[in-house]
């Protein structure tokens, strides 16, 4: 399907749309000028409402996911065609940014969105000089100020070149996200930043990682893949048609440097490594394409024109036959280059992968509630029109039959809703036993690292006891990854430590600033791990909820369309139940630390001390006893430990809590959905009877006339069905193939 059938498919659908709403208002209308005191048609134009809104309104996201210095600013403005994103040497991405298309003509505007506070704020509107220089300035304050003002995101509104003829896809939206350099960060929270990259691929429609032409297999890099790719290797699986790998800055290669696709084979088989079967990587320079459509814009600066003049305009210089070198002006050569830099094709493929998978899949979505609607609307003109031609008496016979398989369906309902109760309770409990599992770990894992540090520092004495702990540490145990050692972490404070004690769980200090220093390293260590192990498992639990979520809706889908057709069989109607799916959303597990268990004690002890004394003629020394205190602070580690396992039990408890009451809430939003499309559909069938029969009382001399309107509007809905009929059909040459499952290892 490609980008312009997309566009025309979407303005029919929406075309065909507004005709069925405006024929629908107008023979409601017409019926409640006769005299109709209620009217069935009620809910099927709300439907119609949602779903063209919803044709209005759609929102399609792409995730941009990068290390520092990868070019992700300068590819998103590259795909913006704007240089409004600051990039600059440090890590600037502190929060994420959403980036959503205007018209043109329309003035940019920078939002800023904090906890707590229901209305975003507006920082900077107009040109994207004044945009850039606010944001950068802002970005700084936030990562100086640790976020004391609780940014949680941006949102930039700007047009966006790349979609400029796509208005089917106003509602597409770039996201900006965090990546393993903002993870590492010392003074912001580490923990939301990661989150905001892992939602991104959860939920995103197009993901793109951008990695570095010179640098794609360093540390960070590795940690990036790692973190997002590697630990969800069968959820990504399912999901491969949306990922993409942007190998930028391929314009730093030199001569010397190896041909680029062979750069490409190393990349692809590190992919395949970290568990991406088949990578689809696009090599680029978004420098280069994104000063080419400033140029062709006439929007760049003199320092744009300079750069291109200083790091690309010797590419195309030409020779005349006299030998001289002639460089072109940038603006002869922008087309050129932004072909070169090959940012058109990534904009392509990424805008054609959502249109093949989500944009197809709302189309279709948005074709079935038009379908649903208009055959809600030929029932009801078909119930007439045989209402009309059959006697009184048997069509009051058929309003009591009516009531009577109404009556079934709506026990069958609460039978439905019976099993979907049962189904709670146990989705429920699989959900506190995961988490259950993730404290028993958590707190295993902490009590082990503390062990080992005792172990370590033990063993730079002779202590019996180190042996034992050694002996217990070494057992094996289910535990979580712990990147860095509690031993590693406390070495600066191991020479501020006081005289040891005889029990290796004490830690003696001289000065509250050495107790300070070490209650700070093991709280900082504590804290970014437990935060670090929460963060996976609630990506994990949040996934896993989403597919066990899928199946429960399918199932509540299957048993509400059996009790439909079952009463369809009065109507000769099958309804359509759609239901819409939202993953479960989890609190962060938000661990703050603990105080280290410290006692200021006083020992006293006893030495002998020389003094000197006189004997008759003579001086002479002796040992005299004395009494001194000396005044330290101790750490007690093992204290330490259950002051961390209960803060651990205490933020589980909570997060029980709130598991058990998210789930009962969407789940029940969920069974609502099915019971009130199956209760309207109950309704107005019993309200067109009704209504039928008091039109007969009425106007019985008319039959004639009233039955030949009604038919000439049946023909002129058939009208508007054929239409839906045509988009039905290019939609099946179009559909998506389904998603490879993950192969068995």
């Amino acid at each position: 399907m490609s980008s312009q059938q997309f566009q025309e498919t979407y303005e029919n659908i929406y075309t065909t749309g507004i005709k069925i709403l405006q024929y629908l208002q107008e023979m409601r209308a017409v019926q409640m000028s006769l005299g109709q005191e209620s009217d069935a048609s009620g809910s099927i134009e709300d439907d119609l409402t949602r779903a063209l809104g919803a044709l209005q309104e759609q929102r399609y996201q792409v995730a941009v996911i990068a290390a520092m210095k990868a070019g992700k600013s300068t590819f998103l403005n590259a795909l913006i065609g704007a240089d409004v994103l600051a990039s600059e040497t440090e890590a600037c991405t502190v929060c994420r940014t959403d980036i959503r298309p205007i018209p043109e003509g329309a003035a940019p505007k920078l939002w800023e969105h904090r906890q707590g506070q229901s209305k975003p704020i507006l920082l900077a509107q107009g040109d994207a000089i004044a945009i850039k220089t606010k944001f950068l300035q802002r970005t700084h304050e936030i990562r100086a100020t640790a976020n004391q003002d609780d940014a949680t995101r941006f949102t930039l509104e700007h047009p966006i070149e790349a979609l400029s003829d796509l208005p089917a896809l106003n509602g597409l939206t770039l996201v900006d996200t965090p990546g393993p350099n903002e993870w590492q960060s010392v003074d912001f929270n580490a923990i939301a930043l990661k989150q905001a990259a892992l939602e991104a691929l959860r939920t995103c429609d197009a993901i793109l990682f951008i990695l570095d032409y010179g640098s794609f297999k360093d540390n960070t890099n590795s940690e990036l893949l790692q973190d997002l790719i590697e630990q969800r290797q069968e959820f990504l699986a399912q999901n491969t048609s949306k990922i993409y790998f942007l190998l930028n800055k391929i314009d730093r290669k030199t001569e010397d440097d190896r041909p680029i696709e062979d750069t490409i084979a190393d990349l692809r088989q590190l992919l395949i490594k970290f568990g991406i079967p088949q990578p689809v990587i696009y090599p680029a320079s978004a420098w280069l394409g994104l000063l080419a459509k400033l140029i062709q814009q006439d929007t760049a600066t003199p320092n744009h024109i300079k750069d291109f003049k200083r790091f690309f305009s010797a590419k195309y210089a030409r020779e005349n036959e006299e030998g001289d070198i002639i460089i072109p002006s940038p603006k002869k050569i922008a087309d050129r280059a932004l072909e070169d830099s090959l940012i058109k094709g990534i904009e392509s493929s990424v805008i054609q992968s959502v249109i093949a998978n989500s944009g197809w899949n709302f189309l279709n979505d948005v074709t079935a509630q038009l379908e649903r609607a208009t055959q809600a609307i030929e029932d009801s003109l078909n119930i007439r029109i045989n209402g009309w031609e059959m006697e009184l008496q048997p069509l009051r016979q058929r309003l009591e039959d009516y009531k009577q398989a109404a009556r079934v369906a709506l026990l069958q309902v609460k039978g439905v809703k019976t099993l979907v109760e049962q189904q709670k309770i146990k989705l429920v409990a699989q959900f506190k036993d995961k988490i259950l599992d993730f404290a028993r770990t958590a707190k295993l894992t902490i009590e082990e690292e503390i062990d080992l540090f005792v172990q370590s520092w033990m063993a730079e004495t002779e202590n019996p006891e180190a042996e034992r702990i050694v002996e217990d540490a070494s057992n094996p145990s289910t535990r979580f990854d712990v990147p860095q050692r509690l031993a590693d972490s406390l070495k600066k404070v191991f020479s501020g430590l006081g005289e040891r004690s005889d029990n290796p769980y004490e830690i003696r200090c001289n000065s509250e600033e050495d107790v300070n220093s070490v209650k700070e390293d093991i709280n900082g260590f504590c804290s970014v791990l437990i935060s670090r192990w929460w963060t996976n498992t609630q990506d994990k639990l949040s996934r896993e909820g989403m597919q066990i979520r899928e199946e429960l809706v399918a199932e509540i889908y299957e048993n509400i369309q059996t009790i439909s057709n079952d009463l369809s069989k009065h109507l000769g109607e099958s309804l359509n139940v759609a239901l819409n799916i939202n993953p479960i959303q989890m609190l962060n597990f938000d661990f703050q630390g603990i105080d280290a268990q410290v006692q200021h004690l006083t020992e006293t002890y006893t030495k002998l001390k020389k003094e000197k004394r006189k004997a008759f003629c003579r001086d002479y020394e002796v040992d005299v006893p004395v009494d001194e205190e000396h005044s330290y602070y101790t750490i007690d580690l093992k204290k330490t430990i259950e002051a961390i396992e209960l803060e651990i039990d205490r933020q589980t408890a909570g997060s029980l809590a709130i598991v058990e009451r998210t789930i009962e809430t969407q789940i029940a939003e969920d069974f609502r959905h099915a019971e009130k499309q199956i209760y309207n559909y109950i309704d107005r069938f019993q309200l067109e009877f009704e209504n039928l029969l008091k039109e007969r009382t009425r106007k019985e001399a008319e039959a004639d006339r009233v039955i030949a309107a009604l038919e000439f509007q049946r023909d002129e809905l058939h009208e508007y069905i054929g239409e839906l009929a045509q988009t039905r059909a290019s939609l099946q040459q179009w559909m998506p193939a389904a998603p490879s499952q993950p192969q068995s290892p």
